[in-house]
């Protein structure tokens, strides 16, 4: 699991996406047996959604395996076939689920579309970086607490901030469709990102400056609000992300940083596939530093967004603080 952004198109996709988090059209009418059908990229927003829609949605991920990789996922015709009656379609953008635009087709025209990254306001997060608490960062501003800048990061959905936002969006798109049950979307929305904020202070400073490592960085905004100082060599995450090999004096740096104990933490993208990474989370084990496992989706077991992120925010908040 790979960033691969380059902005992937993100400062176009920032003006592309005032139209896509818009209304997509007049509401319709909603299936026969009165529930809203959603389709999103991942059953990450696909969690949100059904927290916001409660009963009233019928949700559909196109990824739904923990194993899924959205970078590199090829769409099939069943997919295609899910997302055309869609009322509703929610995805990641900013280079992180492109197979997800191919879907969207003429006669997608009238779905109301949440597209996350442009709507979080991160595309410009490497250019002003200033501190802000998630969920009331203005546009562009990230709280940036990192020795080195990776780029724009997409991982956005361990964002709170981003991830209030679009739930707030998926209430209001949902009561344009079914305005009888508008009442209900807030309220679920607004007790959603009560839980989102009662996340947000239990990490918030957790790491005191502390150094971390990250061998994929996909928690890059949970850790920024732990603030937490990623030690990671560029070159490192440069390798891991482009999916080539880690240079030899950046794997030196990484294992000495583990062997000395300079880092309170590993974080590891447990999605990622590469031997060498390996190694240091197993060096990690051996030295005693804690290793903090992530995921990009929802894994089996867990019952939605919430309970998946508490579980991670626990797991970092234990290991941060000893």
């Amino acid at each position: 699991m790979t960033v691969r952004n380059a902005m992937l198109g993100a400062v176009a996709a920032v003006t592309a996406a005032v139209a896509l988090t818009a209304c997509g059209g007049d509401p319709a009418t909603p299936a026969a047996d009165g529930r809203i059908k959603v389709v999103t990229s991942t059953n990450v927003w696909g969690s949100v959604v059904r927290a916001v829609g409660g009963d009233a949605v019928d949700v559909t991920a196109i990824i739904n395996d923990p194993s899924g990789d959205p970078h590199s996922y090829n769409s099939k015709p069943s997919d295609v076939a899910a997302v055309k009656d869609a009322r509703l379609v929610v995805f990641n953008g900013g280079g992180y689920d492109d197979f997800f635009a191919s879907l969207l087709t003429a006669e997608t025209e009238g779905a109301r579309k949440i597209e996350a990254f442009p709507l979080s306001g991160k595309a410009s997060d490497h250019e002003e970086p200033k501190h802000e608490e998630p969920g009331h960062e203005e546009p562009g501003h990230t709280g940036e607490a990192h020795g080195h800048d990776h780029g724009v990061n997409e991982h956005v959905w361990y964002d709170l901030g981003t991830v209030r936002k679009v739930a707030d969006q998926a209430a209001a798109d949902l009561a344009g469709i079914a305005p009888d049950k508008k009442d209900a979307f807030t309220a679920n929305a607004a007790e959603f990102g009560r839980q989102l904020d009662e996340l947000h202070r239990r990490v918030e400073g957790a790491a005191k400056g502390g150094k971390v490592l990250e061998t994929e960085p996909v928690a890059h905004y949970l850790l920024d609000a732990a603030g937490a100082q990623d030690a990671t060599p560029e070159t490192f995450s440069e390798a891991v992300e482009g999916e080539t090999d880690i240079p030899a004096a950046a794997l030196a740096e990484v294992t000495r940083l583990v062997e000395q104990k300079q880092v309170v933490a590993v974080v590891h993208n447990v999605q990622t596939e590469n031997t060498a990474v390996k190694q240091v989370v197993e060096k990690a084990r051996q030295t005693g530093v804690p290793v903090v496992e992530v995921t990009e989706t929802l894994p089996e077991g867990v019952t939605g967004y919430l309970d998946w992120m508490t579980k991670q925010v626990d797991a970092l908040t234990g290991a941060l603080r000893g």
